[in-house]
């Protein structure tokens, strides 16, 4: 009962943070994400790989690889939904393993230009999720659920 009643408050409050300028947030928002970006994390290398945003969705394949081998395979949806954006995040580890039994739920907490924060929704490792763009860096940053916060920097590839 109390994750229903904690996903209605962040969804009425994506809400009311979007009512102000009457907009409503949609994925076509998000197209300044397209592309596929690179770059170092931890020991390996992190790509993203955002497709257009097209009939109410925005997707990303992620792959972390390093030393020879795949060690992560990961699957991000964002779609429209109830007036603001949900993202959907799973990873698998080699063999197509899941992780979890299910993918982490988080609802848009912020909208700017080139920035995009996300706050959990439900079950899940992060708190937050923020992509920022500037040019051809793309910037995600990560809060987990035990207040540890940090960047990924990725670049354009080419």
């Amino acid at each position: 009962m109390r994750r229903i009643l904690l996903s209605v408050f962040l969804m009425v409050c994506a809400a009311v943070a979007f009512a102000d300028d009457g907009k409503i947030p949609t994925v076509a928002d998000l197209a300044w994400m397209s592309g596929s970006w690179s770059g170092p994390a931890g020991p390996g290398t992190l790509e993203e790989n955002w497709i257009h945003p097209v009939d109410g969705s925005i997707a990303s394949l992620v792959r972390m690889t390093g030393g020879g081998t795949t060690s992560m395979v990961e699957l991000i949806i964002i779609e429209e939904e109830d007036d603001t954006l949900v993202l959907r995040i799973k990873q698998w580890n080699p063999g197509f393993s899941p992780r979890t039994p299910n993918p982490q739920k988080m609802i848009l907490a912020d909208l700017e230009e080139n920035r995009v924060s996300f706050k959990a929704a439900g079950e899940g490792g992060m708190s937050s999720l923020t992509y920022t763009r500037k040019e051809d860096s793309f910037t995600i940053t990560v809060e987990t659920n035990e207040g540890a916060k940090f960047d990924i920097p990725l670049s354009r590839m080419k």
